[in-house]
């Protein structure tokens, strides 16, 4: 909901869960969003055959897939695989929304612990995540294709005893 005007940013957007039909449209974002890294078709194909420890969403504003994301659930740890929103859509809170889904399945799931991997060039990204509650833990150099360091970040969920 946006404070000042009381309007919800993703009014007229619709989340539900991806599916293979989603594939051609999600990986041409894919491709285009993240050319250095992108991730192959095939590996979004075999990734949503695995339902028992994957979660993938869309975001459609009418018939256009507008962003994605995706949630991997090996317990006791959950792991954000992958999230994007198109630049004509970023800062409408899209991406936040997506993080609050992939946070309550993570957390329905009984992840004690939620960890993600960003590009330690992309402060925008690291502040959405800090705002969420996510804390810098580690840094994996030169993990992405060209070059850049990857910073791993965890949210505590199930806090330990």
């Amino acid at each position: 909901m946006n404070q000042a005007t009381g309007a919800n940013p993703l009014d007229g957007l619709k989340t539900r869960c991806m599916t293979i039909a989603d594939l051609p449209e999600v990986w041409a974002l894919e491709t285009e969003l993240f050319p250095a890294d992108a991730w192959p078709y095939e590996m979004f194909a075999g990734e949503l055959t695995l339902s028992d420890t994957r979660n993938y969403w869309v975001v459609e504003d009418g018939p256009r897939i507008v962003a994605y994301c995706g949630l991997m659930s090996v317990l006791p740890l959950a792991d954000v695989q992958t999230i994007a929103v198109i630049p004509e859509y970023e800062g409408r809170g899209i991406g936040s929304h997506l993080l609050v889904t992939m946070i309550a399945e993570a957390t329905d799931r009984s992840a004690t612990d939620l960890l993600l991997e960003v590009r330690a060039d992309n402060p925008r990204a690291q502040n959405l995540y800090e705002r969420f509650g996510f804390e810098a833990i580690h840094r994996r150099p030169r993990y992405y294709r060209d070059g850049v360091d990857a910073v791993i970040m965890r949210k505590v969920l199930i806090p330990s005893i």
